[in-house]
């Protein structure tokens, strides 16, 4: 057989990142304007791949909904593997949506702050794009290092003392992560002797009993690594500080990062720990549950006491990654279903919540805050005069517009995704896919949780709001830029148009639960993928 077309798109992903963040570096950074043009070119061209794989996993080209590439010709578990199939594509495209959006972001200032913005851009969103295709739990690792390395440099970019300190804390914390993720793949290697996921979960079934104690170990170990990056609580106290100091677009960029752990656990443990794994299965299940739901309360209590909004978002992307871990955690696939939806509604509505503070600070007076605490102390009294019909000037109808969607879907408030999220995740709850008497005592918990959590939120968010444009007094409109205004309406039409076509997309999450939910086709996948035959050989050579 021949590798088809189709099958090139597996790898494009990171080979475009790749070569167009590589062909940079020699480029002087005072020619900003060709530097941008190719990323921007290379991170559209993403996007139609991505879009292209997403076709091609939902429909009947590729066996069972799964594309293989086969690195350097090599058959598994031997040889570098990179699986797509509808979990991956889903992540793959919404790292491209991001992607467009924050490098337009920041075409005007962010970009020319320092040197090698766009390179270290480009090879961060290969990282990403690696981490959701590769089959390899050591290719994980050196994706998940690419990755974490162009975080470390696009975090202190335009440094200030503050993005300074809390820079280092950032990567201080992540070595130590990256740490443990090296511990844990060494010591699933000793225990299974390979780290091919497939051929992991494959195995862990016959393991003996010391073997697979060893391998529990393991998996402790490398899941510390992956809820470090998801932020979990206690492990998710970095996060804050650090979307409050970072620079809009790379704290954008940061929203999708917390999500990469809890893809790695969704993809390993639905795989490896499942039904099939023996006495292995179900590990570690309870723990994400009852984590999830702690880091929800943490998130919940952390917007309730933040004044600053990078702060507000920070605690945001916590919830958010805390519901996701619960949702997997609970182990049944329709809420999965609707734990996916949240995730790329809320993923969305945080990163352009975050690019539209730094367009909000700009109508903020000094003592804006100070006045809207004493008045709001002292029960201060700001009797309005009589209506004369002043016009609201067009950049202050988009902030507030802009803010009142972003505050919508992140509340799950109707009638936006994040409404829709959670209904989702309430009808799921309900209704459990194993007929009982009545539900367990745990989903009442969970509800209860995110409703809570939602009434924090609103209450930050309405806070903040009337503080911002209400209790400020007379503001002057600022000068808002089409590059800045774009990329912010983009995400937020993309949120709108998950709401209006919220059938289909929950159709196509049902199917990509149902898909990792069945690992035994994920692992014939794998295997039964042959390696391509070598057209100058003749019969009988070796």
């Amino acid at each position: 057989m021949n590798v088809g077309w189709s099958e090139h798109l597996i790898v494009a992903p990171v080979l475009i990142p790749l070569v167009c963040g590589a062909l940079q570096v020699p480029i002087r950074h005072n020619r900003h304007t060709l530097k941008f043009s190719i990323s921007m070119v290379s991170v559209l061209a993403l996007l139609a791949v991505a879009v292209l794989l997403v076709i091609q996993t939902d429909g009947p080209r590729w066996q069972k909904g799964m594309g293989v590439y086969l690195a350097a010709n090599w058959m598994a578990p031997f040889g570098i593997v990179l699986l797509a199939d509808r979990l991956a594509a889903l992540m793959v495209l919404l790292t491209a949506l991001l992607a467009v959006a924050t490098l337009l972001y920041s075409m005007l200032r962010w970009s020319r702050v320092g040197v090698h913005f766009h390179s270290l851009f480009l090879f961060l969103v290969m990282g990403l794009n690696g981490a959701f295709l590769t089959n390899d739990l050591f290719n994980l690792f050196v994706f998940f290092e690419v990755m974490l390395a162009a975080s470390y440099g696009l975090l202190l970019h335009g440094y200030n003392a503050s993005r300074l300190r809390s820079g280092m804390h950032y990567i201080a914390i992540n070595l130590v992560a990256s740490l443990l993720f090296l511990i844990g793949v060494a010591l699933i290697y000793a225990s299974s002797g390979t780290l091919n996921m497939a051929d992991l979960a494959a195995r862990i079934g016959a393991m003996s009993a010391t073997d697979l104690a060893l391998m529990k170990l393991a998996a402790t170990v490398l899941a510390m690594a992956f809820l470090v990056k998801s932020a979990m609580w206690p492990l998710g106290f970095w996060l804050p500080a650090t979307y409050a100091t970072a620079s809009p677009p790379v704290a954008a960029m940061l929203v999708l990062m917390t999500k990469v752990g809890a893809y790695a656990i969704l993809r390993l443990w639905l795989l490896v720990f499942s039904s099939d794994a023996g006495l292995a299965a179900g590990f570690g299940f309870s723990a994400l549950l009852w984590g999830g739901m702690a880091t929800i309360i943490y998130g919940a209590a952390g917007m309730l006491a933040s004044e600053t909004p990078g702060r507000m978002a920070g605690y945001g992307a916590i919830v958010s990654s805390g519901t996701l871990l619960a949702v997997i955690g609970y182990g049944q696939p329709s809420l999965v279903t609707a734990g996916l939806y949240y995730m790329v509604g809320s993923t969305l509505a945080i990163a352009a919540f975050v690019l539209l503070i730094e367009l909000i600070e700009r109508i903020r007076t000094p003592g804006a805050a100070v006045l809207a605490v004493t008045m709001e102390a002292f029960a201060i009294e700001d009797t309005p005069e009589a209506p004369v019909g002043v016009g609201i000037p067009a950049a202050l109808v988009f902030l507030g517009l802009s803010f009142a969607a972003c505050a919508l879907i992140i509340t799950g408030l109707p009638p936006l995704s994040g409404f829709i999220a959670k209904f989702g995740l309430f009808h799921a709850l309900l209704n459990p896919e194993s007929p009982r008497h009545a539900l367990p005592m745990i989903s009442w918990i969970l509800m209860a949780l995110i409703l809570v959590s939602g009434l924090a939120a609103i209450i930050s968010m309405m806070r903040f709001g009337v503080r911002t444009f209400w209790a400020s007094g007379a503001v002057s409109p600022p000068r808002l830029q089409v590059t800045e205004v774009a990329p912010i309406s983009a995400l937020l039409l993309v949120c709108l148009i998950m709401t209006v076509q919220a059938g289909p997309i929950f159709e196509y999450l049902r199917r990509t639960s149902e898909q990792i939910h069945r690992p035994e086709q994920y692992i014939q996948r794998i295997f039964s993928e042959p390696a391509v035959p070598n057209p100058g050989r003749k019969e009988g050579q070796p």
